[in-house]
Formats: C-alpha cells, sequence, structure tokens
C-alpha cells in the first residue's frame, strides 16, 4: 500500500501594502496655485497685454456705470451688502457656532481657520503687491487698500466653497447641493461683477480672488479629509 502523499501546508501571504488614498482637491490646488502665480507675476511686471485688457474692461464698464445709475446703484448694494467680505464672514461664523453646537469641534476650527487664513493672505498680497486701483475722473464709487487680489471675490469663493464641501460632507440631498452650487455660483460670479462694475477693481484683481480663494478651500478640505481618513472612525 502507498504511504499518503504529504501535502503542503499553504503560507499565507502577507497582505499588501495599503496604498495612501491621493488628498482630495490636491490637483485643484496645485493647478490654481499656478496659475495664480503667473497672474501675480504678469500683474506685478506690467505685461502689456494683459494691462490692456484690464484697461479695455474697465472703461467700457465704467461709462455704462455712468449712464446707468439705478443699475450702479444695484451694484453697490449688492456689493456692500449682500455680497460683502463682511456679510460672508458673518455667514462663516453662523456655520462655525453651528458646528460647535453639534460637538464637531475639528470642523468647527478647520473652517474657522480657512476663513482667517483667507483674509490674511489677501492683505498679504494686497501690501506685498501694491496695486493702484482704476483711477477716474468721475468714480462711482470707493474702495480702501491695494487692488490685489479682489478681497470681494476671494472671500465669496472662500466662503462658498467651504460652505459647498460641509453640504456634500454632511450628505446633503442632490436637491439641495444643486441649490446651493447655484447660489454659490451666482454670488461668486456676481460679486466679481459688482468690482468690475463699480471700478474699484481691474479684471485680473477679480481673477486673481477667485483663483486664490478655489486653491485655498481645496487645501483646507484635502488636508481635513486627509486627518479624518488618518484618525479612523
Amino acid at each position: 500500500m502507498r504511504p499518503p502523499t504529504p501535502t503542503s501546508t499553504p503560507v499565507p501571504r502577507s497582505p499588501a501594502p495599503e496604498s495612501r488614498a491621493p488628498v482630495p482637491g490636491a490637483r485643484t490646488a496645485s493647478l490654481t496655485a499656478v496659475v495664480a502665480v503667473l497672474l501675480l507675476v504678469t500683474v506685478a511686471v506690467g505685461w502689456s497685454p494683459l494691462v490692456s485688457v484690464d484697461r479695455t474692461v474697465a472703461v467700457e464698464l465704467h461709462e455704462s456705470a455712468l449712464t446707468e445709475p439705478g443699475l450702479t446703484r444695484a451694484n453697490q448694494i449688492l456689493s456692500d451688502w449682500v455680497w460683502d467680505p463682511w456679510t460672508m464672514r458673518a455667514l462663516v461664523t453662523a456655520v462655525v457656532l453651528a458646528l460647535l453646537w453639534r460637538g464637531e469641534r475639528l470642523l468647527a476650527l478647520w473652517i474657522a481657520a480657512a476663513s482667517l487664513v483667507g483674509a490674511a493672505v489677501q492683505q498679504m498680497l494686497k501690501a506685498l503687491v501694491g496695486r493702484q486701483r482704476p483711477v477716474w475722473a468721475e468714480p462711482v464709487d470707493t474702495a480702501h487698500y491695494a487692488a490685489f487680489p479682489s478681497g470681494h471675490a476671494m472671500t465669496a469663493a472662500v466662503t462658498c466653497g467651504l460652505l459647498l464641501w460641509l453640504l456634500a460632507r454632511s450628505g446633503a440631498g442632490p436637491g439641495v447641493r444643486r441649490t446651493a452650487a447655484l447660489l454659490a455660483v451666482v454670488s461668486v460670479l456676481g460679486v466679481g461683477f459688482t468690482r468690475l462694475y463699480l471700478g474699484v477693481h481691474w479684471l485680473t484683481d477679480v481673477l486673481a480672488g477667485w483663483l486664490l480663494g478655489i486653491c485655498l478651500v481645496a487645501v483646507a478640505a484635502g488636508s481635513y479629509e486627509r486627518l479624518a481618513l488618518n484618525r479612523g472612525p
């Protein structure tokens, strides 16, 4: 009788090392940061094609503002009250307080910090670049500090971007998210237009504010999600 053939015991394989998940928004943050830096450099050196576009847009909108006082007043109300940076910051403060009330302290701190960093970055760049605002013989509005980047545009982009991110991660329904996204787009684009129409910013100031705001939101959201992933449930 042939003895039974011994069977080899399979050696358990060691689990493959878990690959790190990519940071959400890393590509967006990188792309917007690069474009914003390029825009800053072209503004700082006074690249003539960009200066020409800025002046053309500014002159055409200012002529309209002078001939349409009713539309100009509407833009002033939207810019100085509805989409003013302090209105945006008040909205962020309300959200932060709501998160604290729900016990989400880290998330509340993250939102508050992102908003404060945004304000600090825009003021630092204004002082660093020192760009003069448009000067008119017949101004329809006034503004303080340097022009680049637009504080209104950047603050609106940061605030709306953070709120959209919060809605997405809280599991809000598609209808709520679509409505919020529509309001955010109208607010961000709208406030940029009001600053141009009122003649207190150049087009590149507004573009830089949007780019920097999107970049900051992408960095804030991505870093928080990575931290949450590393901390586990």
